[in-house]
């Protein structure tokens, strides 16, 4: 798969924080917040963009590799690109064929209701069988459903005095953002037919088997 990593590097004293990253896959989708952290023994490691849930220590991360063989070869090439970036200055660090442009992926929906709120389902994307982004959500607003992205709130308030959120994945082009898009919402409306034929199959007394991806609640 096609990838380019942006890297900075971070020069303060007395910090375990030394870059961060960003990566588009495909010229398709970007994945931002990506940490490069320095352990005790100076091994530089990366950490993904991550949230903590609700009364809970334990963290979660919102994006991440699905298999062994490419999270060891993500972060190796994080890692080159931070080195190339203090050896040239150049921040981009290309990986991949160049003529490799179309991005394969998946997803997968789970239709979720709770009360007093607009969200209908939570989503993953699989991007070319091994990277994932969860914490999408499906929400019902004024003009009907749209996507919404993971994010994260930021310090900024907009002209309503409501606090600025900042996607953390995201589609780049209008192109991939229509196709990851319509994607969603046909299997979020399929999902929910699926549902409603178990309700009426449960009111004739049979109980089918439910097999819903295990999704977490959104990060906002």
């Amino acid at each position: 798969m096609k990838y380019e990593i942006t890297v900075g590097e971070v020069k303060t004293q007395n910090s375990n924080v030394k870059g961060y990253a960003s990566v588009v896959f495909g010229d398709s989708f970007k994945v931002s917040n990506i940490t490069i952290l320095a352990s005790r023994d100076n091994k530089l490691y990366i950490s993904m963009p991550h949230y903590a849930k609700s009364g809970d220590s334990e963290k979660k991360d919102i994006c991440y590799p699905t298999t062994k063989e490419f999270r060891g070869e993500l972060e190796g090439n994080i890692l080159l690109a931070l080195e190339n970036l203090q050896q040239t200055g150049q921040k981009k660090y290309l990986v991949g064929d160049e003529q490799d442009m179309e991005l394969p992926f998946t997803v997968a929906v789970t239709p979720f209701e709770k009360e007093n709120s607009s969200i209908r389902g939570l989503a993953r994307i699989y991007l070319d069988d091994c990277f994932a982004v969860s914490n999408i959500s499906l929400v019902m607003g004024k003009n009907g459903l749209f996507v919404s992205m993971p994010s994260y709130k930021t310090k900024q308030i907009d002209e309503n005095n409501r606090s600025v959120y900042r996607d953390i994945c995201y589609p780049v082009t209008g192109e991939f953002r229509e196709k990851v898009n319509n994607l969603l919402t046909d299997a979020y409306e399929k999902a929910m037919a699926e549902v409603q034929e178990n309700v009426l199959e449960q009111a004739d007394g049979f109980m089918p088997a439910q097999d819903f991806p295990d999704m977490e609640l959104p990060t906002r």
